[in-house]
């Protein structure tokens, strides 16, 4: 196993069955020490990144209803919603007077709406505000094109020259079917996801990629994600970042006591809510595995502040943002919160300099983030 540690840290490209390997492991400060000097090699500067945006999710109807969705709604729910313009503008007002530099735009995968109210959100923010658009996941494009009849090409261009700028990785989960077949059948398969970003960089619009774990994954399917993220990264290099997070169980169908969506003894579940050293387990060994990914963000989201901290010492160069909103995994029961002055002394008592960044991962060197 160490010869394996000592591969990845030394700046040599680990296999499948050695990534494989390193998921079976109990040995998180070995895990960690390696993840951290591959950061260091990668971000030898002695700063360390937040971000200041906004999670604005224009609408909660979804017809995907993922076993893993706390925040979804059918169409005729009493509480399902489609945002105002007057909302939307009040929401993008206040997140520019609190710095920050971009918005974060998805929503559920509703049948009532067509391609033209997309078009008309782009553009409307666009003529009023001048912020990035980092908006649409692979699962909401690929809807796009069933409700525009558009190839993902066409569909992505479109939405590129009415304003988009870059397409979070949502929707990922883990890019194996078998479990997407279980978990969230009416959503996007793995080709279609990995299409979407394949025709997204070709386009010139960057991306990030997400993993969503803990849920009925097996430890190998999680390296099959990254084995995809990774390999498709080497062909277009859009990604410009990676951000792991676990599953977080409650108010969704796979709760305890839900019955299990496989058949008894198919798979090796891991239902439950993961805690801290499964979550740093697996942010090291992204860090290893994917050496091709400039930036590891971690998820004080889900695992909180301290974890979080810990994690810019186990891979991660980047804090993630302060979200001034957040309602998904907020619908799930997760009320972690953040302010950015927390998040700088944070990044500070680990001995780095706190900088503020872009949607791409660009920092100002004369702007003074206090």
């Amino acid at each position: 196993m160490l010869d394996i540690i000592d591969k990845a840290s030394s700046g040599e490209r680990l296999t499948y069955s050695e990534g494989v390997e390193l998921m079976g492991s109990y040995d998180l400060m070995a895990l960690g020490l390696a993840a951290d000097m591959v950061c260091q090699r990668l971000h030898p500067k002695n700063y360390r990144t937040y971000a200041i945006d906004r999670n604005i999710n224009y609408t909660n109807i979804c017809l995907a209803r993922c076993m893993f969705c706390a925040f979804y709604r059918d169409e005729d729910s009493p509480d399902a919603y489609v945002i105002s313009e007057s909302e939307l503008f009040h929401k993008i007002e206040e997140t520019l007077q609190l710095g920050g530099t971009h918005i974060l735009m998805q929503g559920g995968l509703a049948p009532g709406l067509r391609f033209d109210y997309y078009l008309h959100l782009l553009r409307s923010i666009k003529e009023c505000f001048k912020i990035h658009i980092h908006a649409f996941s692979p699962p909401e494009i690929i809807h796009f094109t069933t409700l525009s009849r558009l190839s993902v090409h066409d569909v992505i261009l479109t939405l590129k020259d009415a304003g988009l700028d870059s397409i979070p990785g949502g929707g990922a989960e883990i890019l194996v079917d078998e479990c997407r077949q279980a978990l969230s059948p009416r959503k996007c398969s793995v080709n279609e996801w990995l299409e979407v970003m394949r025709e997204a960089h070709r386009l010139g619009i960057k991306t990030t990629a997400t993993m969503m774990f803990g849920h009925i994954e097996r430890p190998e399917d999680r390296i099959t994600h990254l084995e995809r993220i990774r390999t498709l990264q080497d062909e277009t290099g859009g990604f410009t970042a990676f951000i792991p997070w676990t599953f977080q169980p409650k108010n969704t169908q796979l709760s305890s006591p839900s019955p299990s969506p496989l058949p008894q003894g198919e798979r090796d579940g891991v239902r439950g809510e993961l805690g801290g050293f499964e979550y740093l387990k697996m942010l090291a060994i992204s860090r290893l595995y994917l050496d091709n990914i400039p930036n590891i963000q971690a998820s004080w989201v889900t695992q909180g502040a301290k974890i979080a901290q810990l994690a810019l010492r186990f891979g991660a160069n980047d804090m993630g943002s302060t979200m001034i909103e957040e309602n998904v995994v907020r619908a799930a029961g997760i009320t972690y919160r953040m302010k950015k002055e927390e998040m700088i002394r944070l990044i500070e008592d680990l001995g780095f300099e706190a900088k503020q960044r872009d949607c791409l991962y660009r920092v100002d060197n004369d702007v003074h983030h206090r």
